[in-house]
C-alpha cells in the first residue's frame, strides 16, 4: 500500500505531536509544524518513522505559500491528509477580552486553518482525492461562560467546513469537523490565555466556569491516544462523516444541544414562521 503523506500543525504538544508519532510508527509520511526551531528535532525523535518537522506560524502571511512550496517541491505534489490541529484558548468573560486578543484568536483558530485548507486544495483537486481534518470542539457546538470567544472561532471554523465538504465532496476529498471534549492536554494550562480582570457580576456564570475549567486541567477523562487511534481510523473510512464528536462529555452534550433547540424552534415557530411573503403575493 502507497505511502500517504499526512500535514499535521501544532505538533510541539497534545493532539498534534501523538497524532505525528503515531502516524509515522504506521509508516506514513508527516509534515510537521511547530513554532520553534528548536522543537523540530524534539518531534522528528518521536518516531523512527518519517517526521518532517517544520517551522510555521500558520497565521504568517506567506504560511499558505510555503507550505504549498513544501508540498510541490518535497513531496511531489502528493498530500492526503491535512489535520487542522493548531490552535488555543481564549478565555474570560467577552467584555473583558479586548480586541486585539479577540483578532489573534480568529488569526489563529480560524484564518490560520483556513490557509491550510487553501494550502492543500489545489493538490487534493488534481489528485481527486483527500481528507480534511478540522480539530473544532464541542464548543464549536455549544456556547459557554468564559469560553465565548474561543466558541465564536470555532463555530466560524464548523461553518466554514461544512460549506467546504458541499463544495468538495463530489472531488473525491472528504472533510471532518473532529469536536473533542475535555481530554488531557494542556489546553486549559499554559496553552491558553486568560483574562486577569475580574467582574463580580460574572461570578456565577463566567468567572465559575473558568475556575472549574482550570480545576480539572490535567484531571480531564478523555486519553488522548485514543484521540489519535479515532482519528487515524477516521482517515481509513470510504465515508467518514462530517462530524466526529470525541468523548463521553461530547456526546453527552451534543444530545441536550439538539434535545433544547428541537424544543425552542417549536415553542416559537408561531413567531418565526409566519414572515414569509404570502403564497398569493410572491
Amino acid at each position: 500500500m502507497e505511502k500517504k503523506v499526512w500535514l499535521i500543525t501544532g505538533c510541539s504538544s497534545g493532539f498534534g505531536r501523538e497524532l505525528a508519532k503515531s502516524v509515522a510508527d504506521k509508516g506514513d509520511q508527516v509534515i510537521g509544524t511547530v513554532r520553534k526551531k528548536e522543537q523540530v528535532p524534539v518531534l522528528e525523535a518521536l518516531s523512527s518513522g518519517s517526521i518532517r518537522g517544520f517551522v510555521l506560524d500558520v497565521t504568517e502571511e506567506d504560511a499558505e505559500a510555503r507550505i504549498h512550496q513544501l508540498i510541490q517541491e518535497k513531496y511531489g505534489s502528493k498530500i492526503d491528509v491535512l489535520v487542522n490541529n493548531a490552535g488555543y484558548g481564549s478565555l474570560g468573560p467577552i467584555e473583558l477580552i479586548d480586541g486585539a486578543e479577540i483578532r489573534r484568536q480568529f488569526e489563529v483558530n480560524v484564518f490560520g486553518a483556513v490557509a491550510m485548507i487553501k494550502a492543500v486544495l489545489p493538490f487534493m483537486r488534481k489528485n481527486r482525492s483527500g481528507h480534511i481534518l478540522n480539530i473544532t470542539s464541542i464548543a464549536g457546538l455549544n456556547g459557554f461562560p468564559g469560553v465565548g470567544i474561543y466558541n465564536g472561532s470555532k463555530f466560524a471554523l464548523e461553518g466554514i467546513v461544512e460549506a467546504l465538504s458541499a463544495e468538495t465532496k463530489h472531488l473525491g476529498i472528504n472533510v471532518t469537523n473532529v469536536e473533542p471534549g475535555p481530554f488531557r492536554t494542556d489546553w486549559a494550562g499554559t496553552s491558553a490565555t486568560f483574562v486577569g480582570a475580574e467582574i463580580a457580576d460574572y461570578d456565577e456564570t463566567a468567572h465559575k466556569n473558568i475556575k472549574a475549567i482550570q480545576a480539572v486541567s490535567g484531571k480531564q477523562i478523555g486519553d488522548p491516544i485514543r484521540v489519535v487511534n479515532a482519528m487515524y481510523e477516521l482517515t481509513q473510512l470510504k465515508n467518514p462523516p462530517l462530524h466526529l464528536p470525541l468523548g463521553g462529555p461530547a456526546y453527552a452534550r451534543i444530545k441536550i444541544k439538539l434535545h433544547d433547540f428541537g424544543e425552542e424552534i417549536d415553542q416559537f415557530e408561531y413567531l418565526g414562521l409566519p414572515t414569509d411573503y404570502p403564497e398569493s403575493e410572491r
